[in-house]
């Protein structure tokens, strides 16, 4: 069975920032979501470095799978061919402003005034031609009005380059899955 989008709206139904890339691939389901789980921060040029610039400490042969398991993330839900995680807190300080959140029901109730909740999925559908197709979503919704600015001034800096940095890691999974020998592809 397919994860649909829908699901995020479940988690995160309004937010104001919403980032969506989706890679296609001549490979299996299984195969795709297998790359995708494998890739490292260390793979990606400008990703990696960002995150590990911006949650210091982080080993660069940590997966991203690995990444969105542990403090600062929460997993929210998981599936065969599907991850959500999530994080609250200040993401506009240079700062390690994230609170530790127990479980989904932190994420879901989250509400401390000045902060934004973030919610990231990330899922494999079948394409009509048989590959697969890995698709990324991140949502980020303000719990109030103070919170909202600060995070349409951050969007407005750095949204612009979200394009270029967000879609590399579905663009090397993809590379990966097409690579592996031709039992793992339809």
């Amino acid at each position: 069975m397919s994860f649909a989008a829908a699901a995020l709206d479940e988690w995160l139904p309004a937010p104001t920032v919403r980032a969506a890339h989706r890679r296609t691939a001549a490979a299996s389901p299984e195969a795709l979501w297998r790359a995708a789980e494998a890739l490292e921060l260390a793979e990606t040029r400008a990703l990696g470095r960002l995150v590990r610039w911006r949650i210091p400490g982080l080993a660069p042969d940590l997966t991203f799978r690995g990444l969105l398991r542990q403090y600062p993330f929460v997993v929210l839900e998981e599936g065969e061919h599907h991850s959500l995680s999530g994080l609250c807190g200040r993401i506009w300080t240079l700062h390690r402003d994230y609170p530790r959140l127990a479980g989904a029901a932190d994420f879901r109730a989250w509400c401390e005034p000045g902060t934004v909740r973030v919610l990231f999925g990330h899922w494999v559908e079948p394409a009509p031609d048989g590959g697969a197709t890995l698709v990324s979503e991140a949502r980020v919704a303000p719990v109030d009005a103070a919170a909202g600015r600060r995070l349409r001034a951050l969007w407005t800096a750095i949204g612009p380059f979200e394009r270029l940095i967000g879609a590399e890691p579905l663009s090397l999974a993809v590379r990966r899955a097409e690579a592996l020998p031709a039992a793992a592809r339809p």
